[in-house]
């Protein structure tokens, strides 16, 4: 492959979203939200088969000098999380495609161009352009926040906005500090420094700063508040979108340039460590309150970045690769999760517990889907969350640090009471009567009168096919394990042993 066509991979949905905004057609909008991301996935898939001896391929853009240039690059990890990301943006599509949420003027070039934000802060190999491209991504999220126009969405997307624009300027700031101490940005010029040994206190201090910015966008505790305030706030189609790139585009940024930058685990590893167990079980503890199932959902989305950035914490190949194959589980249950809720809400109008009871009965399709899903959350089988959570376990366990019990205790602890929290949603939507309506205003009596919902209304059985997907991936993640596993392990070593990934980056 020619390294040069690792540009399309941001060109295509670049391209496509002015061609949307250009031809106004829903078909066409349909097309191009569906096609791109699927041509996106095949080429993801397509790099995971030609890189899986380990290789790496870059291309430095406009011929400059590789150090210089703007370098595009791809590896495994890269390639992993352009198949996923890519997947997620499909499914979400198809959704968003049958509740007629496309039909919004711009909607499908705003999910585009955050699209190519996506692909090119994971294909970028310089951490100037790593935040250019999130500042793309980020940027038609604050119209897709508020797609509707209401004046509660209108209020969370002026938080989001705010939140994300001063964690921007900080990112910036931090990447100023690196290249003012370090003399580059390059991540493969930075990772070649870090094996010399030339990495300076103060470029570790600046990239403190981009370390910050980034747990920030992560929504790691204690900084998580923005996310868990905007996101249920907006539509179950947007949410299902933001979790699987946002929170995701972040966290693969710590993964890349920490390990650039500390060829050995860093000495801030048990500030980390804290985060982490605050995280995971805070976040966990923190579900027990919402009464709106989505609500209780978010709090679950920050449990699980605490969960992916163990492999951080730990530092071994082992820990990256748990890491790394727990936010494919994590992106897989929570998009399956939030789309099977917005069939839920799109057809019974709410997500809230007191107005829901008795879907178990009458949803069974629904139910099982959220069965599985929770399962996936607490880590019990048949579904990914058991692999993903035991290999956190094992990883951890295996790198007989000192932390180690602290980050086991945390992963059981943060089990055990999504159990309990999960276990309280159920009940308060799943289970009990069946669901009534309220007539305000009775003919008979005057007063007003509740009575059961008819057996006509139902979720539409196309509603529930996106969620149908990603759950059904996550039961076959449980059963065939051993194809990711190898992908997760080999793209670990890639970014413990930089060697080859600065070979291409740098021309050597």
């Amino acid at each position: 492959m020619n390294p040069a066509l690792l540009l399309l991979i941001i060109a295509v949905p670049l391209g496509s979203a002015a061609l949307s905004v250009m031809v106004r057609s829903r078909a066409l909008d349909a097309v191009l939200l569906t096609a791109v991301p699927t041509l996106i996935g095949a080429v993801g898939v397509w790099l995971l088969v030609a890189l899986s001896d380990g290789g790496v391929i870059a291309h430095s853009v406009g011929g400059y000098v590789q150090g210089l240039a703007i370098p595009f690059v791809a590896d495994s990890f890269t390639a992993l999380m352009l198949v996923i990301t890519a997947l997620a943006s499909l499914v979400c599509a198809i959704f968003l495609i049958t509740t007629g949420e496309d039909q919004y003027r711009f909607v499908p070039a705003l999910i585009l161009m955050m699209l190519a934000g996506v692909d090119g802060a994971l294909l970028t190999g310089d951490m100037f352009n790593f935040f250019v491209f999130v500042e793309v991504m980020v940027l038609p999220s604050y119209a897709l926040i508020a797609v509707t126009g209401t004046w509660r969405r209108l209020g969370v997307g002026r938080t989001f906005v705010i939140v994300n624009l001063l964690t921007s300027t900080l990112l910036l700031v931090g990447v100023g500090f690196v290249y003012a101490a370090l003399g580059t940005v390059n991540v493969g010029a930075l990772a070649r420094l870090a094996a010399e040994g030339r990495v300076t206190p103060a470029g570790s201090l600046g990239f403190g700063v981009v370390l910050t910015a980034l747990l920030i966008k992560a929504g790691a505790m204690p900084v998580h508040g923005w996310l868990v305030r905007t996101y249920p706030n907006t539509s179950a189609g947007m949410m299902a979108l933001f979790s699987a790139l946002h929170t995701k585009v972040a966290l693969y940024g710590i993964y890349r340039f920490t390990t650039a930058l500390y060829p050995e685990r860093p000495g801030w590893d048990w500030a980390l460590t804290g985060l982490v167990v605050l995280t995971v079980v805070g976040a966990a503890i923190s579900a027990f309150g919402p009464e709106r199932v989505r609500n209780v959902l978010a709090f679950q989305m920050t449990a699980g970045v605490g969960s992916i950035l163990i492999g951080i914490a730990v530092y071994t190949q082992a820990a990256l690769a748990a890491g790394m194959f727990y936010l494919v589980h994590h992106i897989l249950t929570m998009v399956g999760l939030l789309l099977t809720i917005g069939a839920v809400e799109q057809t019974y109008g709410t997500g809230a517990f007191k107005k829901l009871s008795g879907l178990a009965s009458r949803e069974k399709w629904a139910a099982a889907l959220m069965v599985l899903g929770l399962f996936s959350l607490i880590g019990l089988p048949p579904t990914s969350g058991l692999w993903g959570k035991l290999g956190l376990v094992r990883a951890v366990a295996a790198s007989g640090q000192g932390q180690a019990g602290l980050l086991i205790a945390a992963i059981v602890t943060g089990s055990l009471i999504t159990l309990l929290v999960l276990q309280r949603l159920w009940a308060n939507t799943f289970w009990g009567a069946p669901m009534q309506t309220y007539h305000p205003d009775s003919p008979h009596t005057g007063r007003s009168e509740a009575t059961e919902l008819p057996d006509g209304v139902r979720i539409r059985p196309r509603l529930l096919v996106p969620g149908t997907i990603m759950v059904s991936l996550s039961v076959a993640l449980f059963c065939g394990a051993q194809v990711l596993v190898p992908i997760t392990q080999r793209a670990a070593a890639g970014l413990l042993d930089p060697t080859r990934y600065i070979q291409a980056v740098m021309g050597l």
